[in-house]
C-alpha cells in the first residue's frame, strides 16, 4: 500500500507550535518548538528534553498493558499526575525559549502508550488534554491515533508525514528508521510524486532497556558497551525473528511488550545485552526487504542511534549507508516531539495524519481532539 499525497491548494498560514513526546522508551518527555504549515514547512526552533525521574518511571511501568485505560481509578490517578508534569515542563520550556514563546498557537501532547492492540482496533494514550489546556492557557491538541485504529489503521506509525516534509530536498528513495521502544521505519521514493510506506519493524530499545534495568539498575545500555562485550544467542535470536510478525507484509504495528516474554533468562548480563540488540538490528535488516525499491541512504534517529554496538550492527546487515539524522542536522532526540507539534497543525487544518501506506488506514484519515483552555 503505498499512497502519494496531492497537493491541498490552500494557501499556507504558518503556526508556532510545542510538542510534547513521551515515547515507548519510557525514559521521559521530550519538548519541541516548531513554526510550520502543517504541510511543507518546517522549521525547528528550540528542543528540551526531561527525564523520568526512576521512582515515577517505575510506576508508569506498572501500568503498562493496562486494558482499563482511565477506567482503572489508578490510572486515573496517575494520568492526572503525568498531565501536570507536562504542564510543569511547558512552563519551563516557555521560560527557556524565553521571546520565541510569544504567541505559541497549539500544543500538540501526544501523552504516554499504555497499550496498543490495533487488531482489537484499541489503543490507549494516557494525559489528559482538556487538564493541560487549562493550565497551559494554549490551545492543546491529543488523541492523535483513536481515529485511525477505530477507523481499521494501525495507529501508527504516526511520524512518517513529518520524515516526508523534513525530507524533501534528499535524495530518494530514501529511508528514515526511528528506534525508540519499537523500531519503525518510513521510506519516502518517487521524486515526482512522493510515495510513502511506513510500517514497525520490531523492538527497539525496550528489550535491552528492561535487560539493562533488570542486571545493571541502569536506564539503558550507554553507546553499546555491555552488548559488545558480550555475544549474542544465536538460537534465541533466531526463534525471535521467526515470530510471523517479521513475515507479515506492512503496514504493521507492534505494541512496546509484544516480545516481553522472549526475554531470555539464562544469559550472562553481558550476552543477553548482545542478544537482544542483535534481536533490534536483524529486524531492521529484515524490515528492508519490504521496501519497494532500496533506499539509497538510512538515516537513523531516536536513542538507539546513540548505541554504538546497535549502529555497527544494522549497518553490516543492511549493506546500505546508514547515518544518524544528526548528519543532516536534524534533532536527533526531538523528532518525535516535532513531529507531533506538525501532527497537530494538520489536526486542526482537517488534513491527514495518517494514510494507507503509513498505518494501513483504508483512505487518508485525520485525527486529535482540541480542546480549548476556557
Amino acid at each position: 500500500m503505498i499512497v502519494a499525497e496531492v497537493s491541498m491548494g490552500m494557501k499556507s498560514k504558518l503556526f508556532r507550535v510545542i510538542g510534547l513526546m513521551s515515547g515507548t522508551s519510557i525514559d521521559g518527555i521530550d519538548a519541541a518548538l516548531v513554526d510550520t504549515d502543517g504541510i511543507n514547512y518546517v522549521r525547528p526552533l528550540a528542543f528540551m528534553p526531561t527525564s523520568y525521574e526512576n521512582p515515577f518511571r517505575a510506576r508508569l511501568r506498572t501500568h503498562l498493558g493496562n486494558k482499563a485505560g482511565v477506567n482503572d481509578p489508578e490510572v486515573a490517578g496517575f494520568e492526572r499526575e503525568l498531565t501536570e508534569l507536562h504542564a510543569a515542563i511547558v512552563g519551563k520550556f516557555l521560560q527557556q525559549v524565553n521571546g520565541l514563546a510569544a504567541n505559541v498557537d497549539l500544543i500538540g501532547f501526544h501523552g504516554q502508550t499504555i497499550w496498543h492492540q490495533p487488531q482489537k482496533r484499541a489503543t490507549i494514550q494516557i494525559g489528559d488534554g482538556a487538564l493541560l489546556a487549562r493550565m497551559t492557557g494554549i490551545p492543546v491538541i491529543n488523541d492523535f491515533r483513536s481515529a485511525d485504529v477505530k477507523a481499521g489503521g494501525n495507529g501508527a506509525p504516526l511520524v512518517p508525514l513529518y520524515h516526508r516534509a523534513l525530507a524533501a530536498k534528499l535524495p530518494k528513495p530514501v529511508a528514515i528508521l526511528n528506534i525508540g521502544g519499537v523500531s519503525n521505519i518510513s521510506w519516502i521514493g518517487g521524486e515526482e510524486d512522493n510515495e510513502i510506506l511506513a510500517y514497525d519493524v520490531g523492538p527497539g530499545n525496550a528489550l535491552s532497556d528492561d535487560w539493562i534495568l533488570r542486571h545493571t539498575g541502569d536506564a539503558y545500555d550507554e553507546d553499546g558497551l555491555l552488548a559488545a562485550a558480550g555475544r549474542p544467542n544465536v538460537a534465541v535470536v533466531d526463534k525471535v525473528l521467526a515470530n510471523p510478525f517479521f513475515k507479515k507484509k506492512p503496514p504493521k504495528s507492534m505494541d512496546r511488550d509484544a516480545f516481553k516474554n522472549l526475554m531470555p533468562d539464562d544469559l550472562k548480563p553481558a550476552d543477553g545485552a548482545a542478544t537482544l540488540t542483535m534481536i533490534t538490528a536483524r529486524a531492521v535488516a529484515a524490515g528492508l526487504a519490504f521496501m519497494p525499491e532500496k533506499p539509497k541512504h538510512l538515516y537513523v534517529t531516536g536513542g538507539g542511534r546513540l548505541n554504538n554496538t546497535l549502529m555497527r550492527w544494522i549497518r553490516d546487515l543492511a549493506g546500505i549507508q546508514v547515518s544518524p539524522v544528526d548528519d543532516l542536522g536534524w534533532s536527533g532526540d526531538g523528532l518525535e516531539a516535532e513531529a507531533f507539534a506538525y501532527l497537530a497543525v494538520r489536526s486542526q487544518l482537517g488534513l491527514p495524519l495518517s494514510v494507507p501506506g503509513t498505518t494501513g488506514v483504508p483512505e487518508p484519515m485525520t485525527g486529535g481532539r482540541m480542546h480549548r483552555p476556557g
